[in-house]
């Protein structure tokens, strides 16, 4: 069950030997989630904006992608910026969490921010899954360039959980087409399926008979987005041949024997 696909899961849901359930509908009573892409020079106006909305009452997560910080990556970090974050936001309340915090003690962070007690929490992406509190409706992540399509798009899912209109602000000074491309899909949509299609298109839907998670295919013929329909018949085909004929003995299916994939120990997998 997933809720981003990464693109070879998506790729194996269309052509491979999967099923299929979609629900393609939110829950009720779910506030709607405004995304921003900024510019860290901007974040003075973000910051005014952040207070508004915790002195309204909601609570914000504030994301990063490292604990500390490190000399091979210029990247900010969790725990070096907690103490600037704890000034910006005074009075507001604000906590630490990462994963190298143990579990009673983050189950605790946890419990008090959920009671609304704590109003920031400054955060690795931990809060990516099983976290649920309404009342937080603020996200800022921090270095958004550094995540992935899909993972910003699960850390966004932390919030508009409630009733009131959401707000998630990527801080990035990213200028890569692909940076901007990627940051842009999260601006324009909320829609996991088209998050999942646009990174299936960036990143290549992955190898299906290895373990690729991205990247090109070895296909040869087809395009696994828009001759979806045909591969699918095809697949039937094939499907209705061998349960008809498991030996492919008929005069007519002689010809298929060279296609199957293993063939005296031969496999074109890169499965071990």
């Amino acid at each position: 069950m997933t809720a981003t696909p990464i693109p070879r899961t998506l790729t194996m849901t269309v052509y491979g030997d999967l099923d299929v359930s979609v629900i393609d509908e939110m829950p009720s009573n779910r506030g709607r989630i405004v995304t921003a892409v900024r510019d860290p020079a901007k974040l003075g106006e973000v910051l005014s904006f952040m207070r508004e909305r915790l002195e309204a009452g909601r609570q914000a997560y504030i994301i990063y992608p490292l604990i500390d910080e490190s000399e091979k990556l210029d990247v900010k970090a969790a725990a070096a910026e907690f103490e600037t974050w704890r000034e910006r936001l005074r009075p507001f309340r604000c906590e630490l969490l990462h994963g190298r915090i143990p579990g009673a003690e983050k189950q605790a962070i946890m419990d008090r921010f959920r009671r609304g007690e704590t109003s920031a929490l400054i955060s690795t992406t931990v809060i990516e899954v099983g976290i649920d509190v309404p009342n937080a409706s603020i996200m800022l992540v921090e270095n958004a360039e550094r995540f992935g399509l899909a993972q910003l798009h699960q850390l966004r899912g932390r919030i508009g959980r409630g009733e009131h209109r959401s707000y998630c602000i990527l801080v990035s000074e990213g200028e890569s087409p692909e940076t901007v491309a990627k940051l842009a899909v999260l601006e324009r949509t909320a829609d996991g399926f088209e998050v999942a299609e646009a990174d299936w298109e960036m990143r290549g839907p992955g190898d299906l008979l290895g373990t690729a998670q991205s990247g090109l295919p070895m296909l040869k013929l087809g395009n696994l987005k828009t001759d979806s329909r045909i591969m699918r018949e095809a697949r039937a085909a094939a499907i209705a041949i061998l349960e008809a004929d498991p030996e492919l003995g008929a005069p007519d299916n002689q010809r298929f024997r060279r296609l199957i994939v293993e063939e005296r120990g031969r496999s074109f997998s890169n499965v071990s």
